[in-house]
């Protein structure tokens, strides 16, 4: 078939996603949702085994009962082989993992194991789709791959890659996925155009905005979207940390400022600091990528280095309060995952809080509504994990609130003063209002205020 022949619409879309961590999960099931035919692919047969029985390995809003939904249908299958996919799907989405390497960059070898396979077991046409997050050269890099594999087969078999982009908020991925305000498709053909473009219409009826460009802006608009916006959050917390030397007050700022179009209000809360899968991963890669091209990304470098120190800004504000003296006192943490409606820990200010303050000899007590088993799997039996909210405030000298979780907004402020040694709050996130605290005789410390 050449570039440009169509393919029959009245054809079953049948797709494969290889990798069922957060954004391969979150993919294969939302195309099941639209009609699409979809088997997700693990080589972890612990998950792939658990997924058939309806176990969903992550906490995102609305998944579980997504993926229930249409394994019953009979539209999204669990498998851990990818060979035995290939001769039924059009199109091969790579959303395994790509961690950093201890230099910044990028780990492709899932990426390229992915690629390895397929042209070990290819027969036919098949569009090979990066959905994971790699830097520029990624997709030349598979394409290579998997003409080596065909070299060793003797075969030449016709195939395409293509560069897809996820823009998935933790918390918020089922609705992003479903009415997405842009989905970004790097092709090199006709062919691949056509087939991204019939398997995304469903989600785009009503605004249809498939950016197509070429593979290596496609891979390069992820990290930069990214970088953009933990720039964002590490300005705003340099100003609201000068805010606080001079007497602003942050949120004040960031009213004036955002009310400026050319601004615009989001990503402009101040806090302790980004976290997550994303920003942190993405930022030290792209940084990583300019210096494998003699490039320095200087502001780049400074936003990492900002958000890293703010990390510990409610340490730092714990430790002046109490002028140094620390060791002995008991700490009460409101949040642990990286942001709210997530279980996810990676990267999270609460990690590095942690370590500062039993460093420091505190009694560390916790709680987040839904990251205590993350938190055990990742800090043990370091802290004392609370039944409740109000559990962790138990004898407290203070209270961090690191993750804005709705729980958190409205308190029994009675209930805590009751419960605590000290009615001492230490605002990561800047939810509360200061003057409704000082009323009740509450001590409130925010950002850049």
């Amino acid at each position: 078939m050449k570039d440009t022949e169509i393919i029959d619409n009245t054809e079953c879309m049948n797709i494969a996603i290889v990798g069922t961590g957060y954004v391969g999960l979150v993919t294969g099931t939302c195309f099941a949702e639209t009609g699409a035919n979809v088997f997700c692919i693990d080589t972890n047969v612990e998950k792939i085994e658990n997924l058939k029985k309806g176990i969903i390995p992550i906490y995102e809003p609305g998944l579980e009962d997504m993926v229930l939904r249409n394994v019953k249908a009979g539209r999204l299958h669990f498998t851990t082989s990818l060979p035995e996919c290939l001769d039924q799907v059009s199109i091969v989405f790579c959303a395994v993992g790509t961690p950093p390497n201890e230099d910044g960059s990028a780990d492709l070898s899932y990426v390229l194991d992915v690629a390895r396979t397929i042209g070990a077991s290819m027969n036919r046409y098949v569009l090979v789709v990066t959905k994971s997050t790699v830097p520029v050269g990624t997709a030349r890099k598979v394409k290579e791959v998997i003409r080596e594999e065909f070299d060793k087969r003797g075969v030449d078999i016709e195939f395409d890659v293509a560069s897809n982009p996820e823009f998935l908020k933790e918390g918020n991925a089922i609705n992003d996925f479903m009415t997405p305000d842009r989905v970004v498709v790097g092709i090199e053909s006709e062919r691949a155009r056509h087939l991204m473009t019939k398997l995304y219409r469903p989600f785009l009826l009503n605004n249809f905005r498939v950016i197509f460009m070429d593979i290596p802006s496609a891979e390069m608009t992820k990290y930069a979207a990214n970088s953009m916006l933990a720039t964002r959050i590490s300005f705003m917390n340099d100003i609201a940390n000068l805010c606080e030397l001079v007497g602003a007050d942050v949120n004040m700022v960031r009213s004036g400022i955002g009310s400026d179009s050319r601004i615009g209000r989001k990503f402009l809360y101040p806090g302790c600091g980004y976290g997550g899968s994303c920003f942190p991963k993405d930022v030290k890669a792209l940084i990583r990528t300019a210096e494998e091209n003699g490039y320095e990304m200087r502001v780049l470098k400074m936003v990492e280095e900002v958000n890293e120190s703010q990390k510990d800004i409610l340490y730092r504000k714990l430790l002046k309060y109490y002028q140094g003296e620390l060791k002995g006192k008991t700490v009460a943490i409101w949040g642990l995952a990286f942001k709210p409606e997530t279980d996810d820990m990676r990267e999270a200010p609460a990690l590095v809080l942690i370590d500062k303050l039993l460093q420091a000899g505190c009694h560390v007590r916790v709680y987040d509504p839904i990251a205590m088993d993350e938190a055990r799997r990742r800090i043990g039996d370091t802290v004392y994990y609370a039944c409740d909210m109000y559990d962790a405030l138990l004898n407290a000298d203070a209270l961090l609130l690191v993750t804005e979780w709705k729980a958190f907004r409205l308190p029994a402020w009675g209930v805590m003063k009751r419960t605590m040694n000290q009615s001492v709050i230490f605002d990561g996130r800047n939810i509360y209002d200061a003057a409704e605290l000082k009323e009740m005789g509450i001590i409130y410390h925010c950002i850049g205020k």
